[in-house]
């Protein structure tokens, strides 16, 4: 059975930076790709950026430039660096494994204030 656990979440001003680690448990972290999405109130979740066991990135396009995913996979974790934080950011933040995502992530809350 796979764990996913995010954490790094907070309150931040717009502007701002925070870094969110997801630590996966499980022998299988790196052969899959490993996604962050989020989901703000009243929307639905989104693909924030995504990251093979090839180390190729892709990102939605609202947060490019501004954002960056990493994986360790000797820590069998993967990071999702974010500057320059928007108000349109706040959201509850997921971490998933593989493209379904086959696990989730219990998500860790970000809230940037203007």
């Amino acid at each position: 059975q796979v764990q996913l656990v995010e954490s790094g979440g907070g309150l931040v001003q717009a502007g701002g930076s925070l870094r969110l680690s997801c630590a996966a448990s499980g022998s299988i972290f790196s052969i899959r790709a490993m996604g962050w999405y989020r989901q703000a109130p009243g929307k639905q979740r989104e693909l924030v950026a995504r990251i093979t066991s090839g180390l190729v990135t892709n990102y939605a396009d609202s947060v490019k430039g501004r954002f960056t995913i990493s994986r360790d996979n000797a820590k069998n974790t993967v990071y999702l660096q974010m500057n320059s934080l928007k108000p349109e950011d706040t959201a509850v933040y997921y971490c998933g494994l593989g493209y379904g995502p086959d696990y989730w992530g219990q998500g860790t809350q970000v809230t940037v204030s203007s």
